[in-house]
């Protein structure tokens, strides 16, 4: 957009990059506050990352299976 000159408003813009999440990521996002696009981008990197600590606590230890008695 930048190499074409192409400007748009900023809340056009916070609306495109929260239509481009995942679901679970945005209805987490939505219940910040933020004004800048700079604060949704770090707050959507904190939900990933919550959201990716959750899904790996959730796998089951493969080395459980192993187990011959």
């Amino acid at each position: 957009m930048i190499r074409t000159n192409v400007f748009e408003d900023k809340e056009a813009t916070m609306t495109s990059f929260l239509n481009g999440l995942n679901k679970d990521i945005v209805n987490v996002v939505e219940l910040h506050h933020y004004l800048k696009i700079k604060d949704m981008v770090h707050i959507t990197i904190k939900v990933e990352k919550q959201l990716e600590k959750k899904k790996d606590c959730a796998k089951p230890a493969s080395y459980l299976g192993s187990f011959q008695g």
